[in-house]
């Protein structure tokens, strides 16, 4: 397991919005979280990532505890997201928002940036090069100096996912990628996303409403209903499980 997730509940205050939930994705799968809105999937990946600090239970990466980890740290140490709400600079062009993912690794001191030495025009030449190949790879590299606000929603979101994968993840988490998109942006953008899991040997969480994207990308999936699981599996049992069906639709039984 690279990610497990053992016992964790989340309160706040006297709402508890993740139960006791124990999970574990393996190194090189495809693991989607999904449930109604308001199940607890962006408050895991919040606690995944630092945001949040669980109330309790444990979150171990790599085998290691990361728990109470600072957000910078745990970008650091190999895992990196995207957001429901796309986060970009809107001051920048595409090409700027891909290099802020490459500083986390920079090898200059903060003097010799200053002073601009050698040591750092090396390594700004070097991922300048790196960013322009990011983006060739997500079909972004005509749009490089142009205003990120301006882009479509759908390249929007492919210009988050190359920021991420710039901080050079062991584990990439994608937080409705697909959301917004239309179904040709949502078909390049899965084939963009198995594209690079196998050429980064990324591990992928990711949630996601769509569930034809789902069944087509997810190795596994964990099914949330009020910070609880009520499903661990494939995503074609998923959509067919009665407990899943009424989280989604309700309970007709008595109806």
């Amino acid at each position: 397991m690279i990610l497990e997730l053992q016992n964790i509940t989340m309160q706040f205050g006297g709402v508890t919005a993740i139960d006791d939930l124990s999970f574990g994705v393996k190194t090189g799968q495809i693991y989607g979280l999904i449930g109604p809105n308001g199940a607890g999937k962006t408050t895991l990946f919040n606690i995944v990532t630092g945001n949040y600090k669980q109330t309790k239970g444990n979150v171990v990466f790599n085998h290691e505890e990361i728990s109470g980890t600072k957000p910078n740290m745990i970008v650091q140490r190999g895992i990196a997201r995207t957001f429901q709400n796309i986060r970009l600079f809107r001051s920048m062009n595409v090409l700027e928002n891909v290099l802020i993912g490459y500083h986390n690794q920079a090898n200059y001191t903060y003097i010799e940036s200053i002073l601009r030495l050698p040591r750092h025009f090396s390594y700004e030449k070097r991922i300048k090069k790196e960013a322009m190949e990011m983006l060739e790879r997500f079909g972004l590299a005509d749009f490089a100096y142009t205003n990120s606000s301006s882009l479509s929603y759908g390249n929007q979101r492919k210009v988050e996912v190359a920021r991420a994968l710039a901080t050079n993840p062991r584990l990439l988490l994608l937080d409705e990628p697909a959301a917004g998109m239309n179904p040709n942006e949502t078909e390049d953008l899965s084939n963009i996303i198995r594209k690079i899991k196998n050429e980064f040997g990324l591990t992928i969480l990711l949630i996601e409403h769509d569930m034809k994207f789902v069944n087509n990308m997810c190795d596994t999936v964990l099914v949330l209903d009020y910070g609880e699981e009520i499903f661990e599996g494939k995503p074609s049992d998923a959509i067919i499980d009665e407990k899943v069906v009424s989280a989604y639709l309700g309970d007709f039984t008595h109806a």
